[in-house]
């Protein structure tokens, strides 16, 4: 069952950005700050936007916590605060805690707590970019678990024409394209589940399945190759 109602605390860039981006996706979203300019900020972009102490039971409860689906901790520059304010979330009952992490250490307490999700913005973000610059064609892409991983990858100009029968990703290199998304003015739009007889275009972007190890020598190849 997906989340319908999000209460995020800590306002600041990410907590805001966050929140504005749920709101967009059609949810309704409570924004708690105890910093009164960041709720005045937010107070017409969100469902509701309070100023509160998010570490007081009182509060919290009088504010309906443990109605909500999702709880996300997004304080920044006060690891006693965060880990206050996901006890407490855990304890009201919500049905789903996530914390941003400033630290390993304080990603390893918020673990302890049983958070359902640590999340850490700036190394996650760091190692996006790393593997951007390394790999040209890739877009995007979304760690499953330490050995697996789903990218997003353009097609180059070496596959310009190619079907994925000859291709065969699984083949050759032990990953599976499990998606295909034209570019403009193609007709088709997204393909899920392609087919050997679907083809490639140069521009496209590719949806890659597989183990961390198969997709280098497949991101690999198709740069060796398009030099």
């Amino acid at each position: 069952m997906r989340a319908q109602q999000f209460v995020v605390i800590g306002l600041g860039r990410f907590g805001a950005s966050l929140a504005l981006t749920l709101m967009e996706l059609g949810y309704e979203v409570l924004g708690i700050d105890h910093i009164e300019e960041r709720v005045e900020e937010m107070s017409d972009l969100l469902t509701h936007a309070v100023m509160a102490d998010a570490t007081d039971e009182s509060v919290m409860r009088s504010l309906g916590i443990r109605n909500f689906d999702c709880g996300i901790v997004a304080i920044g520059d006060n690891m006693e605060r965060s880990i206050l304010a996901a006890i407490l979330l855990k304890e009201l009952g919500v049905k789903q805690v996530v914390a941003k992490a400033i630290s390993i250490l304080h990603g390893r307490a918020l673990e302890r707590l049983d958070v359902d999700r640590v999340i850490f913005p700036e190394r996650d973000m760091g190692i996006r970019v790393a593997h951007q610059l390394v790999t040209p064609n890739l877009l995007d892409y979304i760690e499953l678990s330490k050995d697996y991983r789903i990218v997003e990858l353009t097609v180059p100009a070496c596959m310009d024409g190619k079907s994925l029968a000859q291709i065969n990703t699984r083949a050759r290199y032990g990953c599976s394209i499990i998606a295909l998304k034209r570019g403009e003015g193609r007709e088709e739009g997204v393909i899920v589940a392609p087919t050997a007889h679907d083809y490639l275009y140069e521009g496209d972007i590719m949806v890659v399945i597989g183990t961390n190890e198969s997709i280098n020598r497949f991101e690999q190849e198709a740069i060796e190759s398009d030099e």
